[in-house]
């Protein structure tokens, strides 16, 4: 007897996916289709990935469940479904049937009913069973024949799986969930009960029934808070079982209707015409006559490429970057280019000989240019381990040279290796090109080797081309090249079954690195003709990016010193007010509660309390977010209370006990990780840890930069540009009120006051001036009336007032906000003063908050992106001059518009003197640049 295989789809969790990877995707007629597109993507998928006889797709039908009779909360906090994805539900089904897909919609049950069903019928008639979801509840289902499998992270859950992903078999799935709640479906738990506490409990008890039977014997709060849910705990298991004797008889008399049927080639036709799916459209065209061409899965959206598929690999494809790629400045990938592309046969090669390794060297000394890249133990790259090394010198010739992989192969001797190719990697004169070679070089270096010859990086490449599309060689590849590449977690595997790259076999491993190096190499010679086309992105990706690559590699390597003590003295201060604020909360709540639920603060402040209600959450229920507390804390005690709470929790855990962990023990350095592709404005990024959020604006914070001290022997100083944005705003809109403030070396805020007011500039007080900054920096960032009474705390009509009377004494600022948005509209980008053009997928977007936020930022971009533009300028020009000099300085941080220095004490005069003039004259604008130094024994002291 043949062993039938089923394969259920969630298609709820599909559809939902599909649309929030691009919400924004439209037709000729204007009519949403992104999560058309993505839902035809990942059936496919499925059916092809997941090999089986029998198939079905499950959605929820419209209407109430049993469980919404049972519960009247029951996903009550969940927005309603947005209207453009209603649009696509009646398509969806429609495409889905096409493709070949039973399609089941079972009144007054969910999906996951359906699905838990017809998991147990196929159980009981000796049937395979594999449930495709990112539900967890469904993982109750699990059993000897029956697998989970979220594709979108490709994880695989089988009754192993589940223990190690939760702590529990399959069959206690339910009380786990019971005890910890379910805040998708708004189920609530046991109070202060997480999953550690669930496992413990289970553990002991055994299942929910013998913990509740035994509840006075767990001790401490959450034993008082789990004898409290007693009553509620029979209902929430109700709630989250999933039902499995659903009588499916009218809608599916047996198992046999289930099986998979072929595509329905003249419905997609129809369909596919429709919805304006034009490559899809020719395929099944082809089809249709009789040409059995390979059928491609991708869509050419008026000639545009899209992912393959929603949800893999891609995760940064969200809204803006899926509307994005309709305006996309890169030029059309073509059919010849997916042709041309395919049409290269692959020769990868795996190095493990000594005379192979030689005629690799051979080659890459003969070459023009040259692909490099590692492959490492680990993303930290001042910590990783060299594994092997990939080049590529002609598209489609590559190879890979294994050094430490652990198991048992063959491989040549790392120092061996890397002596032979330290000549060739220290060359200026042999060109390599690589996608994020600032990891690279740090890995190198970890070796005692300075990586040179870097002509071109992929990764700014792009960036410079596209900063608002993603820059991962997958996601490249699939834009440029029109192929699909391995990804890491196809050789490596995920989360906790994950190994290292070290322990992948030697044939995998080839294949993975070496086409790496050829990807690179490809993309590279697809990427840079269309940086050169344009004369302004050349000079961003050559003075600007390439070289600030350089100088971010040394600032990560030299880090920044930190005194671990001083941080748990104040982590002890902190610790014993968070203590006295939330025996303050609680007094003024008048009784005790979690004051990191949104939930319990939303009972207490409307509930108990009876205060306004600001604003509603989609679902309409109070809105307890930071800024609606805000507004309550300025009239009400606890929302403030609340507010400080919060502040000193989040200083805590992110900066008081996670910097000593994050230090090097041998040097006491934190070494930040600078990302000069993440920001689409060309501002960077640090992460591990993020340097650049240290709130200044509160005392505490301040008091963390207390704990950044110089090296023995050294002071940190500080250089900050002043006002920088508003400076290049009068260099932008050519002024003549604003240029005239800064050239006589005005305080501008005051000088705006003054102008505003109606006032001498004497004669401007200290609230003049306030409002005069708010408004400063307000225009630049697009603030409306509405916005700019929100911050003064005044009535609309003088907000409206003050922005007359700026535009009245600064018309060239009005002149080019309006000039800026008209541009904007027609090209889709604005630009910065060097070049740098920073795109606005929304700006002509349907969606008016969208668009209308695409415009504002339109107006901030030029400014904000010039300033990310004369740091970097400004670093590259510091660096070139320390080393020229052969100083000991060392430059440690770029915040912004700050950079922090390690100085020796017999060198800051000369920092003093020099830095200013080096910083100030990177740029000539029509306005002067200030730079103001400070100088102190740490970095609040200097700053």
């Amino acid at each position: 007897m043949t062993k039938h295989r089923l394969l259920l789809v969630d298609g709820s969790s599909y559809l939902y996916r599909a649309f929030h990877a691009m919400p924004d995707l439209r037709n000729g007629a204007g009519e949403p289709t992104g999560a058309i597109y993505g839902m035809v993507n990942m059936m496919r998928r499925a059916r092809s990935e997941l090999n089986t006889d029998h198939i079905a797709c499950v959605f929820d039908a419209k209407g109430k469940t049993f469980r919404d009779e049972m519960y009247s909360e029951y996903k009550a906090h969940r927005s309603p479904m947005p209207e453009d994805l209603v649009k696509q539900i009646e398509p969806i089904h429609a495409m889905v049937k096409a493709l070949g897909w039973p399609v089941l919609m079972v009144s007054g049950v969910e999906a996951d009913d359906v699905i838990g069903t017809l998991a147990c019928q196929a159980t009981q008639a000796g049937w395979e069973t594999i449930i495709s979801t990112g539900d967890k509840d469904l993982a109750q289902l699990v059993n000897s024949s029956v697998t989970l499998i979220n594709t979108m992270t490709d994880e695989r859950l089988d009754i192993d799986g589940v223990i190690a992903k939760f702590g529990v078999p399959p069959e206690r799935i339910v009380d786990y969930l019971s005890i910890i709640g379910d805040t998708v479906d708004n189920v609530p738990g046991v109070p202060k009960a997480g999953p550690k506490t669930a496992n413990k409990w289970l553990a002991e008890f055994g299942d929910l029934d013998n913990l509740m039977a035994n509840a006075d014997q767990v001790k401490g709060v959450v034993g008082e808070n789990l004898r409290a849910t007693l009553p509620w705990l029979p209902q929430a298991r109700q709630l989250i079982t999933v039902k499995t004797d659903c009588d499916l008889s009218p809608h599916l008399p047996n198992l046999d209707h289930l099986l998979a049927k072929p595509e329905d080639a003249p419905l997609l036709r129809e369909l596919f015409e429709r919805y304006a799916f034009k490559t899809w459209l020719r395929d099944v065209e082809k089809k249709l006559t009789g040409d059995q061409t390979e059928v491609s899965t991708r869509l050419d959206l008026a000639g545009s490429p899209l992912p393959q598929e929603v949800g893999r690999g891609d995760a940064n494809l969200a809204s803006s970057q899926a509307g994005a790629i309709a305006s996309s400045p890169t030029k059309t990938l073509s059919q010849e280019t997916t042709d041309i592309q395919a049409s290269i046969s692959k020769r990868y090669e795996c190095v493990v000989k000594e005379e192979d390794l030689d005629r690799w060297i051979k080659k890459i000394e003969q070459a023009s240019l040259t692909a490099v890249d590692t492959e490492t133990t680990s993303l930290d790259a001042l910590a990783a381990e060299l594994v092997g090394i990939s080049l590529a010198v002609t598209p489609g010739e590559a190879c890979y040279i294994p050094l430490a992989h652990r198991n048992g192969e063959t491989q040549l001797n790392r120092d061996l290796v890397l002596a032979r190719l330290r000549p060739w990697l220290e060359s200026v004169a042999h060109a390599k090109v690589g996608q994020n070679l600032k990891y690279d070089t740090h890995i190198f270096a970890n070796y005692g080797i300075t990586l040179q010859g870097i002509a071109f990086d992929t990764l700014l490449e792009s960036y410079v081309l596209e900063s608002h599309l993603p820059h991962n060689m997958d996601s490249l590849a699939e834009r440029h090249l029109g192929m699909e590449t391995i990804r890491y977690e196809e050789v490596c595997g995920k989360g906790a079954h994950q190994i290292g790259f070290d322990q992948v076999d030697l044939q995998i491993a080839t294949d993975y690195a070496a086409e790496d190096a050829d990807i690179t190499l490809r993309l590279h010679l697809e990427l840079w003709p269309q940086i050169q086309a344009n004369p302004g992105l050349v000079y961003v990706y050559q003075n600007i990016e390439m070289p600030a690559m350089r100088v971010l590699g040394i600032m990560e390597r030299n880090g920044i010193r930190i005194d671990s003590a001083l941080l748990a003295k104040q982590g002890q201060q902190i610790g014993k007010r968070l203590l006295e604020l939330e025996g303050e909360i609680h007094q003024l709540a008048g009784q005790p509660f979690n004051i990191q639920s949104p939930k319990q603060i939303a009972e207490i402040l409307f509930g108990k309390l009876e205060l306004p209600v600001v604003k509603k959450t989609p679902s309409g229920a109070p809105s307890t977010d930071e800024e609606v507390l805000q507004k309550l804390a300025e009239d009400y005690p606890l929302p403030a209370r609340i507010l400080d709470y919060r502040s000193l929790a989040k200083l805590m855990s992110t900066y008081i006990e996670k910097l000593p962990r994050m230090a090097d023990p041998k040097t006491g350095r934190v070494h930040t990780n600078f990302s000069q592709a993440t920001a689409v404005t060309g501002r960077l990024a640090s992460s591990d840890p993020n340097l650049q959020n240290i709130p200044v604006r509160t005392e505490e914070g301040r008091r963390i930069r207390e704990a950044f001290i110089p090296a023995e022997g050294c002071k940190l100083l500080s250089a900050d540009y002043s006002q920088i944005e508003l400076r290049i705003m009068a260099h932008i809109a050519e002024d003549e009120n604003l240029m005239a403030a800064f050239a006589a070396g005005k305080d501008v805020h005051q000088a705006t006051a003054s102008e505003i007011f109606g006032i001498p500039l004497d004669q401007v007080n200290s609230e003049q001036r306030r409002y005069a900054k708010v408004i400063n920096f307000g225009l630049i960032y697009g603030m409306s009336a509405f916005g700019l009474a929100g911050n003064l705390g005044i009535e609309r009509s003088a907000a409206q007032n003050y922005i007359a009377k700026y535009f009245d004494r600064y018309p060239g600022v009005a002149q080019y906000m309006e000039r800026t948005r008209l541009a904007a509209r027609e090209h889709g980008y604005v630009e910065t003063v060097f070049g740098r053009r920073l795109w606005l997928p929304e700006i002509k977007g349907s969606n008016g908050p969208r668009r209308q936020g695409a415009e504002r930022a339109a107006i901030n971009a030029p400014m904000q992106g010039t300033a990310a533009d004369l740091i970097k300028l400004a670093m590259i020009a510091v660096e070139a001059w320390l080393e020229k000099e052969q100083l000991k300085t060392r430059m440690l941080l770029q915040v912004h518009d700050e950079l922090v220095f390690d100085v020796p004490i017999d060198e800051i005069e000369l920092l003093k003197a020099k830095l200013p003039d080096l910083m100030c004259n990177v740029a000539q604008l029509k306005v002067p640049l200030l730079v103001s130094i400070g100088i102190g024994d740490n970095w609040e002291e200097a700053h």
